[in-house]
């Protein structure tokens, strides 16, 4: 039978390889005095990443000023005007073609 400190000793073991597998994969290093820090990446990749990400909210928020200015001039009171307008004129064409028709 195993002995109980060869089972302490191996649980140990593995979770200090499961600690260290962690900090590999966060990027952490170890200085000769036993200090962490983090290392620093130079992956070209996650730059392009960030900048296409960068333009993407620029594009973002040009698209979202756009709507607003939509939404925001077609509640004035001039705009609501101007469609009133426009519509009247759409109904006035389309009276002389009615006319047409009728006399058909």
């Amino acid at each position: 039978m195993i002995q109980s400190w060869a089972i302490v000793a191996i649980i140990a073991i593995i979770v200090w390889g499961v600690v260290q597998y962690a900090k590999a994969r966060a990027g952490i290093i170890s200085d000769e005095d036993g200090n962490e820090r983090l290392a620093l990446r130079d992956d070209s990749r996650s730059l392009a990443e960030i900048e296409t990400a960068r333009r993407e909210v620029t594009e973002l928020k040009e698209r979202v000023k756009v709507l607003e200015r939509i939404v925001t001039d077609s509640n004035t009171g001039d705009a609501r005007e101007q469609a009133r307008i426009a519509a009247e004129i759409e109904a006035l064409r389309a009276l002389p073609q009615a006319k047409e028709e009728q006399s058909k």
